[in-house]
């Protein structure tokens, strides 16, 4: 079984295995016609069921062939223009290479000693990261598993540079008291993360948002005022460039303000907006973000890089000692005075994939104005497809894009109940994904169904969101169809 090991005399039996699967994946993308087949649990998973994974193929071409029957063929194409779900982006091939040389090399970027170059340009994109943030000389960070790993080492590191304000600083009552401050519409990993770091129930203050779903200032200051009043320490406000329903931002200058009135730390929730860092013509929607103590970048997101590939972000490099801890084995402390560079000191990982190689290909390759570019053509169809969406009196839009997502509702005139309207969204929703035509998402507005197109693929057209506002329409006015038909 050694020859299926890679190494230098199977450097051969590599290449036509790779590949013979390049080509089966090449061939399924210029042959898929729509973003999913419309598969259910219930025939696909039988499939997967009856494989006997003690009794192996032995054979490349015909685990290939099976891979076709379980997961190629029914897998969901992002990369197909009518994949308008969620924030997942299609991928630009440079990346694809460096996933490509990361997996085969292997390197492990916890230590130096397992990774050698790999860290050091893990550690230059980081500088080059905060550097288009404007964090400062001081500033520094690490490479995650994405958006929720780097709010979560955001808020662990809030709070304990939240410690020296306490009495009686070790006691773990003294939790209770802090208090992080979020929007209503902020991302779930918020209180996630507050639960993990053993906050109370009640220490994620949701603060409202206003009409473009952005945080209310006022409201925050109001908070914060009633937080120092009550005796409770305000941890963080978590302000976030891209919110996950509406793409919204919030006003982050006049939170930076607050945060600092108020002695707070600000973290900035940039999983989303994060590629608005690249753009041509709209990077001032994100202004202020360069006064925040840390930042969450997703780079799988709007960066257009296969997942995963996220950091978090420091003004203040020394605030990553919370996180370090050292081992005899792998990171001994005479490192540090041996100026040896080891990243497992800045991460909440260990063992972590170089990740970082195919950020790093994708700028050598294409560019930073490659990638804004890119970005700033799905912020432009935003803007026309909520042109589209205004025009259609079928459709009641929520608010206007500030990046590429949008959310609607179908809203038929002959029916007022919005219980019913709600049922005719939802099968609308459903229908079209076991169509496999199109792939849209759904949210929740104010208690109410709503769809929504995350649009992340700039080889989408307005003529295809047309045309998935018609399938919608269609599956909703068959739904009401029906409906009436068995009232009668």
């Amino acid at each position: 079984m050694r020859s299926h090991l890679l190494n230098d005399t199977t450097a051969d039996r590599y290449r036509r295995s790779v590949t013979e699967g390049v080509e089966r994946v090449a061939a399924k993308l210029a042959t898929t016609d729509r973003p999913f087949t419309g598969v259910t649990v219930d025939a696909l998973a039988p499939r997967i069921e009856q494989i006997d994974l003690d009794q192996p193929l032995h054979d490349t071409t015909a685990v290939l062939d099976e891979l076709e029957e379980v997961y190629l063929r029914d897998a969901i194409y992002f990369h197909h223009p009518r994949y308008l779900a969620h924030l997942n982006c299609p991928v630009v091939i440079p990346a694809v290479l460096g996933e490509a040389v990361l997996s085969a090399v292997n390197s492990s970027l916890d230590t130096w000693d397992q990774s050698a170059g790999g860290t050091l340009i893990e550690r230059k994109l980081i500088d080059w990261t905060n550097e288009r943030i404007g964090l400062g000389p001081a500033a520094d960070g690490v490479f995650t598993s994405g958006g929720s790993q780097s709010n979560l080492q955001a808020l662990l590191l809030a709070r304990e540079e939240a410690k020296p304000g306490w009495a009686g600083r070790e006691n773990g009552d003294d939790l209770a008291k802090l208090r992080v401050f979020a929007s209503e519409v902020s991302h779930f990993s918020v209180k996630k993360s507050a639960k993990l770091l053993g906050l109370s129930a009640d220490s994620v203050v949701s603060i409202p948002v206003d009409h473009d779903k952005r945080m209310q200032t006022v409201a925050l200051a109001h908070e914060l005022d009633r937080c120092k009043r009550d005796g409770f320490v305000p941890m963080a406000v978590v302000a976030t460039a891209g919110t996950t329903d509406f793409g919204s931002i919030d006003p982050l200058p006049e939170i930076a303000e607050l945060c600092a009135q108020f002695g707070t730390w600000m973290h900035v929730d940039a999983a989303y907006g994060c590629g608005l860092l690249t753009s041509l013509k709209n990077r001032d929607r994100i202004d202020g973000i360069e006064r925040a103590d840390s930042v969450t970048v997703d780079y799988h997101k709007s960066f257009f890089q296969p997942v995963s590939s996220s950091a978090v972000l420091v003004r203040d490099a020394s605030t990553l000692r919370h996180a370090t801890y050292h081992a005899e084995y792998l990171n001994p402390r005479r490192m540090v005075q041996e100026r040896i560079p080891n990243q497992v000191d800045k991460s909440l990982q260990t063992t972590r994939r170089f990740d970082a190689l195919k950020l790093w290909m994708t700028l050598r390759v294409m560019g930073a104005d490659g990638i804004g570019e890119l970005f700033d053509e799905v912020c432009d169809l935003a803007e026309q497809g909520w042109k589209v969406l205004a025009a259609d009196p079928r459709y009641d839009v929520v608010v206007q894009p500030s990046l590429s997502t949008l959310v609607f509702r179908y809203i038929p005139a002959a029916v007022t109940d919005p219980s019913e309207m709600d049922r005719a969204n939802l099968y609308a929703r459903k229908a079209i994904f076991a169509s496999g035509d199109a792939v849209v998402a759904g949210t929740k507005v104010d208690g109410r169904h709503y769809l929504k197109f995350t649009l992340l693929n700039p080889e989408t057209t307005v003529d295809d969101i047309t045309a998935v506002l018609d399938l919608i329409a269609g599956h909703a006015e068959q739904y009401l169809g029906e409906s009436l038909d068995r009232a009668s």
